[in-house]
């Protein structure tokens, strides 16, 4: 070989490893950005992941909270509504209390103090008995109703308007503060 083809060799040969070279660089940039770009997808992949974790974890702490404050206005509401029944199981046997007898000439002293000009008072049968001083004493008729339980209905002239004092009546007005009192003595 001559030396001028040795030389072309040469040249040729570094030309080669010149391009291999570059070629090598290319290819090792073209991998560390493809690392880069899956990096970045991995770590967006990862973050999208971790906040539908987080979204899907506090809709479940949500639902679970809403289950539990559910459950207690629920057992809440049957405590309050034991609460009255029990009330109203007092009041219906209060007929029997040995205060009942002042307690029935007080109803009746409010419902009467309430009708600007009583006709007749109502009351039970029995409590007819208990009230007839009190009637004589007040001026004013007095009637057995069947209608009226644990207190009395005192009727105006002409029989047009009527108050009613009765204890059903006196807890089903006052239930709603009552209520709420209770609530308030058993939860603060």
């Amino acid at each position: 070989m001559s030396k001028l083809e040795s030389i072309l060799q040469e040249e040729v040969l570094r030309e080669i490893e010149k391009i291999l070279a570059e070629a090598e660089q290319r290819a090792q940039a073209l991998i560390e950005r493809a690392k880069a770009e899956a990096e970045r997808i991995m770590t967006q992949a990862e973050r999208r992941l971790e906040a539908e974790r987080r979204a899907e974890l506090n809709r479940a702490q949500s639902a679970a909270e809403l289950k539990i404050t559910t459950a207690r206005m629920q057992a809440k509401g049957e405590v309050i509504a034991r609460v009255r029944e029990k009330a109203a199981e007092r009041i219906a046997s209060f007929d029997r209390d040995p205060a009942w007898p002042e307690v029935l000439t007080k109803l009746a002293d409010e419902a009467l103090a309430a009708v600007p000009d009583p006709d007749r008072v109502e009351a039970s049968s029995e409590d007819v008995e208990r009230l007839k001083a009190w009637a004589e004493a007040k001026g004013v008729n007095l009637a057995a109703s069947p209608e009226v339980r644990l207190g009395v209905r005192v009727w105006g002239k002409g029989a047009t308007t009527f108050v009613e004092n009765t204890l059903p009546a006196r807890l089903e007005r006052g239930w709603d503060e009552l209520a709420a009192r209770v609530a308030e003595l058993l939860w603060g």
